[in-house]
């Protein structure tokens, strides 16, 4: 009798803890009714209000969603303190702060409620309230694009922030004062904003912090300050990646009988001075490392002086001693590998790449073939490095003779070919091979203006893996010709290069400063607007329209009638 109580005990327990939980049912059709608001306490637009907490009551059963980190609310709070609990059909928001003095206040909640069922969302639920006699009524609208095409077609998680002018903080280091969230075509508008003087800035928010991560997360910023009197228009924002950590040497050590230094980022422009080299001193860069080679010098060190900038154009200069010693370590074998085109109209391009700077070439085992018997043999007039200091890349342009029938050739690199300036020999045979194109199948030409009186300009071809298939830099001109093109699809921008370095840079908000602009050849009507596509035979003349950079785009005032 007694086990038998313990077992109807049992039942009666899990049938009111069935009971208590909220959870879906199951069966019937699909839900697609979002769910109503009932009531808000306080009301919205409620002013002289202070609440310490927030209650909403729904149509249905409601659940919240990581509410601390979806729910935006201006001015910022700690949204730390903040406590969100869900209880059938209503939402409790404790604040456990005191909330400022004559200010009006808004709670964005996007995705953070929805229904128990599907998870549908309330449409454009949100909450204003003032703690003074007034309701802020200013607004800020503009838009966000990115300076490259992303994989998805809409904006997502991007941000849009205020800061104070005399805000301790900003968006690399804390939520901003005002905050809204674009759609998805990167439109936005703050609304209920106070009369001052404000920073702006606007970044995508992957893990949903409130802030940007300027290693991993695209942002950008307006320089000028945001004097808002007024109902302002026109905030445009492009996105980009730009890390702005700290830039400087780790570490540096002798490796075998060589020196190699350790950057905490990547180096993009690297310049070094010493008496040797590319003579007996070489070089070669990694992603963080950068490898010193001296043919002659040991057990002693030497003076060199290095100067390199990251991709934002933070800067190293230092004088640094590097030590050369014997080593019985084994050293490494020079491994070729094959950058360029596979393909060609007359003659072969190619290019070499290497593990360590090339001191020796033995030319008998060096040459193209294209049949079982026949080859063209490579000379030294054929090849050249692109940098002599380096040593490590090697441009090769091969010609056929008219009289070869054949439309296939392979670069053959046999065994011992070689040496690097350790005296170390390519030890096994490498090829590649090049097929010659018919110029019946090529675009004969295209030909780029970009719209713009800025210079230089920097013309580019990608193909859709984002390499580089043609670039032409123009200085006094903005128009260029691109001829014999494959058949495909392309991607063609310009480049404005302000600094005159011949490659792209990004913004550094540090010394504020805004990237070089890209801009695009684009047609809207297509499904993918940034493919070009070119056919064998055709002339193609493309016009690129600049874009709107970043700043601030004042309406223009209409011409009275």
């Amino acid at each position: 009798m007694k086990y038998l109580f313990y077992i109807y005990l049992i039942i009666i327990i899990s049938s009111i803890l069935s009971c208590a939980k909220q959870s879906a049912p199951l069966g019937g059709p699909k839900d697609e009714d979002k769910p109503e608001l009932v009531s808000i306490d306080p009301e919205n637009e409620s002013i002289n209000t202070k609440p310490s907490i927030i209650v909403l009551e729904f149509n249905e059963y409601v659940r919240t969603e990581t509410p601390n980190k979806l729910i935006l609310i201006t001015p910022r709070i700690n949204k730390d303190d903040i406590e969100v609990t869900a209880n059938r059909n209503k939402v409790t928001i404790n604040l456990n702060q005191e909330l400022e003095d004559s200010t009006t206040y808004v709670f964005n909640f996007q995705k953070s409620i929805k229904d128990i069922t599907e998870g549908n969302v309330p449409e454009n639920l949100r909450l204003v309230f003032s703690t003074g006699p007034t309701i802020d009524s200013l607004t800020a609208n503009g838009q966000v694009s990115f300076n490259f095409p992303q994989n998805t077609k809409v904006i997502e998680d991007v941000l849009v922030g205020l800061y104070t002018l005399d805000d301790t903080t900003n968006v690399f280091t804390g939520p901003p004062y005002y905050v809204a969230q674009t759609d998805s075509t990167g439109q936005f508008t703050i609304k209920n904003l106070k009369q001052g003087k404000y920073l702006a800035f606007a970044w995508q928010d992957n893990n949903n912090n409130n802030k940007a991560e300027d290693k991993t997360e695209p942002y950008s910023f307006i320089i000028d300050t945001i004097n808002l009197e007024s109902d302002i228009t026109g905030l445009n924002f492009i996105l980009d990646k730009s890390d702005l950590s700290p830039f400087k040497i780790q570490r540096t050590a002798t490796i075998g009988q060589n020196f190699e230094i350790t950057t905490t980022k990547a180096a993009v422009n690297i310049e070094i001075q010493h008496e040797d080299l590319g003579k007996d001193l070489f070089y070669v860069a990694k992603e963080k490392s950068i490898r010193f080679y001296h043919q002659t010098l040991r057990n002693d060190s030497t003076t060199v002086r290095i100067q390199l900038a990251d991709s934002a154009g933070i800067q190293i200069d230092s004088t640094l001693y590097l030590k050369f010693q014997e080593s019985d370590r084994k050293k490494d074998t020079p491994i070729p590998s094959f950058g360029y085109a596979k393909t060609f109209i007359k003659n072969i391009e190619a290019q070499i790449l290497f593990n360590k700077p090339i001191a020796d070439i033995n030319y008998d085992s060096l040459f193209v073939k294209y049949d079982t018997i026949n080859n063209v043999q490579i000379t030294p007039q054929m090849l050249s490095f692109e940098d002599s200091l380096q040593r490590t890349s090697l441009s090769l342009l091969i010609p056929i003779p008219d009289s070869v029938a054949s439309d296939s050739f392979t670069l053959y690199i046999g065994d011992s070919t070689f040496m690097d300036v350790e005296g170390e020999w390519t030890d096994k045979k490498y090829e590649n091979t090049y097929t010659k194109i018919n110029p019946e199948t090529l675009a004969e030409e295209i030909k780029v203006s970009v719209n713009t009186e800025e210079r230089p300009l920097i013309i580019q071809i990608l193909n859709k893996k984002d390499e580089i298939i043609r670039q032409e830099y123009l200085e006094n001109t903005n128009t260029t010709t691109f001829k014999n093109i494959e058949a495909g699809t392309y991607i063609i921008r310009a480049i404005v290069d302000k600094n005159k370095n011949k490659r792209w840079d990004t913004s550094n908000y540090l010394d504020k400063r805004y990237a070089e602009p890209i801009y695009f050849l684009t047609n809207p009507e297509n499904p993918e607007p940034y493919d070009t596509i070119v056919r064998g035979g055709w002339t193609l003349e493309v016009t690129i329209e600049p874009r709107k950079g970043p700043g601030v785009t004042p309406l223009k005032e209409k011409k009275p009638q």
